[in-house]
């Protein structure tokens, strides 16, 4: 039985700090990029439409998920799935760190970061709501797409979530700068480590897309890469501008799968109880709010 190929790519670029419609031009030449080189799926970095310093113009750069610029990228995009990042405006003012993908000139799937970091250089807290859900979107009858940003990453709770909620391909904008932990931190060596354990241990492709150049007092190392379902590295990007692509096999993920059940395997059972026990032994945290 043959199942369906993807070929896919990761655009890794820098971004005008907060300049929205600057950021929508280079976008498009990206996704301009990504049609001629016949992608099924392009993924851009992290805040790609405001840059990571982004917030410092929070209340200029922020878009509600109806603006008609996401609408352009959506149409741009045609039959191409595109995964983009900005702030999003939800209801009643409140701000999010969102990663978009869009296709066939919709918003087609959404997710709000989870995981904000407040440690290092790193203060999301001060600016964004977070996000209450992990949720997949099938991009076909085979493929079925996780998408987490950056820090997400870093909680495997929410990684291992988005595998059980069905994804077969893992997707990971992020925005890392070499400083942004301290200096005893290897970011680098860190998502490579991170990326190879996921692919290998969930037996699925991974995509990590990082920025590039400098933002304030943060060096991006870019870095971006496509690995497939058994960890091997099938693409890698330098420090610079770079489109790098691969062609993923569903087969492939089929056979690690058979090989290492780690989904199959999980016991969900095991881990509600457990997880009862102890929001019952130390107490469920205070938040009731949902997202709007």
């Amino acid at each position: 039985m043959s199942h369906r190929k993807l070929k896919v790519g990761a655009a890794q670029f820098a971004s005008e700090i907060g300049d929205v419609d600057a950021n929508i031009d280079r976008h498009l030449d990206w996704i301009a990029r990504g049609r001629a080189a016949g992608l099924d799926l392009l993924v851009m970095p992290e805040l790609s439409l405001t840059g990571h310093y982004g917030p410092e113009k929070l209340l200029t750069a922020a878009m509600k998920r109806s603006d008609p610029r996401l609408l352009q990228l959506a149409e741009a995009a045609g039959e191409m799935a595109v995964t983009v990042g900005f702030i999003e405006e939800g209801a009643a003012a409140q701000f999010y760190n969102t990663a978009a993908m869009l296709r066939g000139g919709r918003l087609v799937h959404m997710h709000r970061k989870v995981n904000l970091p407040n440690y290092g250089k790193l203060e999301e807290g001060k600016h964004y709501a977070t996000g209450r859900f992990v949720e997949t979107h099938n991009l076909d009858d085979d493929w079925c797409a996780g998408l987490l940003i950056c820090a997400d990453l870093w909680n495997p709770a929410l990684t291992h979530l988005a595998f059980l909620h069905g994804a077969t391909l893992m997707i990971g904008p992020v925005s890392s700068g070499v400083e942004a932990v301290g200096i005893d931190f290897d970011n680098p060596g860190g998502w490579a480590l991170t990326m190879r354990f996921y692919s290998m241990m969930y037996a699925a492709p991974t995509i990590m897309v990082n920025r590039t150049g400098t933002e304030r007092d943060l060096t991006f190392w870019g870095g971006s890469r496509i690995l497939d379902p058994f960890g091997r590295e099938l693409a890698v990007a330098g420090t610079g501008e770079e489109l790098i692509t691969a062609t993923l096999d569903f087969d492939e993920v089929r056979r690690a799968r058979h090989m290492l059940p780690t989904v199959r395997d999980s016991n969900m059972a095991l881990v509600l109880r457990e997880t009862t026990r102890l929001f019952e032994k130390i107490g469920v945290p205070d938040i009731v709010r949902t997202d709007p």
